[in-house]
């Protein structure tokens, strides 16, 4: 009876733990489901090379573009396409001008925060 009871609360813990660690993040838009698992790593880091302080999504010529902008100085602003492919960096590095391969955009920007580090 005990070996039952102790499978019972095993498999309670198990699948607890595996729930929790599927909370989703309380954001303003619907985004991709590898955007939220950066912005969750980005959670999780304290500076470094590979953080982003802020995501924002970016519409334009009908397409949803997510920039990752970076933590600090002389580090590129990363933009990325619905399916998390990088697509440039249209801002940042050393000069501040981005890496130069960014798409030639005819409408405005609009742009929505999605997410910022506190």
């Amino acid at each position: 009876m005990k070996a039952i009871q102790f499978k019972f609360l095993f498999a309670l813990v198990v699948i607890i733990g595996l729930f929790s660690g599927c909370k989703k993040l309380n954001l303003p838009v619907t985004v991709p489901d590898c955007v939220e698992r950066d912005i969750k790593r980005f959670e999780r880091q304290d500076g470094g090379f590979d953080n982003a302080v802020a995501v924002y999504q970016w519409l334009v010529d009908g397409k949803i573009y997510y920039y990752y902008a970076s933590d600090c100085c002389d580090q590129f602003n990363y933009l990325y396409d619905e399916e998390c492919n990088l697509v440039c960096a249209p801002d940042g590095g050393f000069g501040g001008n981005g890496d130069g391969n960014c798409p030639e955009f005819v409408g405005d920007i609009a742009e929505v925060l999605v997410w910022e580090k506190e």
